[in-house]
């Protein structure tokens, strides 16, 4: 673990968030703040490594297929329409492959390990609650599905508000419901593969940025 302390990058977390959502809804600066969102992004990534624990090889291979799916995924949907829709993506995200900013497939990799990241802690607590073992399938069924949910869910949340900075825009304005089939479809098999390389380092930092960011799209939904 590069960060011993985890109450660094927490605090890293939090203030490049707060800041984000004070600039972008009391300050002029609206659109500095907004133009420099790839660079928390890939803060955000490094200081997701950096937490981990141990970097281990199932890690390295997570991130390297969560990338590659995300990326192809997405560019399937934006040069067919047939995966999440008819959508294009801004300039805000930076450098494109085939229309979609390379940040995009980094991006999946956060919200999916994240998500995976807490569905894995909460069903250790609520185990500890049984007294009776819990069929293995069982629990990994629930990360994967949960996991899925949670992450559409997250996408449900960041969808108005990335419309509304520029980071993408849907054809006719309206999202349909094929993006969040897909987002569920997608995430539940990235999961499903999280299962199977079987990370064992801790991340707790991992669930702490999943808040902090719902947090941060929450406040931007609800005031922007």
């Amino acid at each position: 673990m590069l960060y011993k302390k985890p109450a660094i990058p927490l605090f890293i977390a939090i203030l490049f968030h707060f800041m984000g959502v004070l600039g972008i809804l009391l300050t002029p600066y609206r659109d500095w703040f907004i133009a420099n969102t790839p660079l928390t992004l890939i803060l955000m990534g490094i200081l997701l490594a950096a937490s981990q624990e141990k970097i281990e090889k199932g890690f390295v291979l997570f991130f390297l297929l969560a990338f590659v799916t995300g990326m192809v995924t997405e560019m399937i949907g934006v040069n067919t329409g047939i995966l999440f829709g008819d959508y294009v993506y801004g300039t805000v995200m930076g450098p494109k492959l085939f229309g979609v900013p390379f940040l995009i497939g980094m991006n999946w990799f956060v919200i999916v390990f994240c998500c995976g990241s807490l569905m894995h802690r909460l069903n250790k607590v609520m185990l500890a609650k049984y007294e009776a073992p819990i069929p293995v399938a069982i629990i990994k069924w629930s990360v994967i599905i949960d996991g899925a949910v949670l992450a559409t869910f997250f996408d449900w949340l960041m969808e108005p508000v990335a419309i509304k900075l520029g980071f993408w825009s849907w054809e006719g304005g309206t999202i349909p419901m094929l993006n969040y089939a897909c987002w569920f479809g997608i995430s539940a098999v990235l999961l499903a593969v999280q299962q199977q390389l079987k990370i064992k380092a801790q991340n707790h930092f991992a669930i702490h940025l999943l808040i902090i960011q719902a947090l941060f799209f929450l406040s931007l939904r609800i005031f922007l």
